[in-house]
């Protein structure tokens, strides 16, 4: 799928109709977000998509986003979905002025950084999500659905240049055979409720990938991550800063 072909166009309308065909069979309220995930994909093809119509755009990689960002329009509103060590998180929000909001705060380390960051760079509240491993899997990250709700408590009660949006997991490949890992997101969702006194349309939920975004809107995901589906499969021999397993991270240092 080439830039400037008009295919990334065409594929994002589809995948726009697909996700409000979903939200409309969930029968909830609710108007999903999509997020075009662009990593490793050229500034063309998120220009196109820009030109489309599309506005949140997703990446997973510090050099990336701080790359790519200052090539394109200010309105767009860049999401980061990757794993984020604190060590980089004030050279996240300095580079991006449009960062929208950090999908994967896991760590009261990682939220007290991006909050001292914000305060010294004068920029307005930042929305983050609290990312959870539903799946259980050592290879990924997020804090144990039983913490979900301390670090949520957290981010209200000791960050206030954050706003805690809402929570965030990646499911199994599998989905059709593990809708758990969704229906953990909503239970992890009604505990905070309780514990944080808000209600459940404070709170959004962000799940669902190319492979299972509809099934993750039907059930009553605000927010889907799809990349390939929009983009095309993604060639990182073209990219420098290559995905890592968990256990292949570098230790967070302490500077800022």
């Amino acid at each position: 799928m080439s830039a400037g072909s008009g295919q990334v166009a065409s594929a994002l309308k589809c995948v726009l109709e697909k996700a409000a065909a979903a939200a409309q069979r969930s029968g909830k309220d609710n108007k999903p977000r999509v997020v075009a995930v662009s990593k490793t994909k050229p500034v063309e093809a998120i220009r196109e998509a820009y030109e489309a119509g599309q506005r949140h755009f997703g990446e997973n990689y510090v050099q990336e986003i701080t790359d790519k960002a200052p090539e394109l329009p200010d309105e767009i509103a860049w999401h980061f979905i990757g794993h984020l060590q604190s060590n980089k998180a004030k050279a996240l929000l300095d580079k991006v002025p449009n960062l929208g909001l950090v999908e994967t705060v896991d760590t009261e380390k990682l939220a007290n950084k991006l909050n001292n960051a914000v305060e010294q760079l004068g920029r307005p509240p930042l929305a983050v999500f609290v990312q959870v491993n539903t799946s259980g899997e050592d290879t990924k990250y997020g804090v144990e659905p039983s913490d979900c709700t301390k670090l949520a408590q957290h981010i209200k009660d000791s960050c206030g240049h954050l706003r805690f949006a809402g929570l965030m997991t990646i499911g199994q490949p599998d989905y059709s055979s593990k809708p758990e890992n969704f229906e953990c997101l909503e239970r992890c969702r009604q505990e905070v409720c309780e514990k944080l006194k808000l209600q459940p349309s404070d709170i959004e939920l962000s799940m669902g990938m190319s492979q299972d975004y509809e099934q993750a809107i039907e059930m009553g995901s605000t927010n889907v991550r799809v990349g390939s589906t929009i983009f095309g499969a993604r060639d990182y021999a073209k990219w420098t800063e290559r995905p890592r397993d968990k256990e292949q991270e570098p230790a967070d240092s302490d500077s800022s």
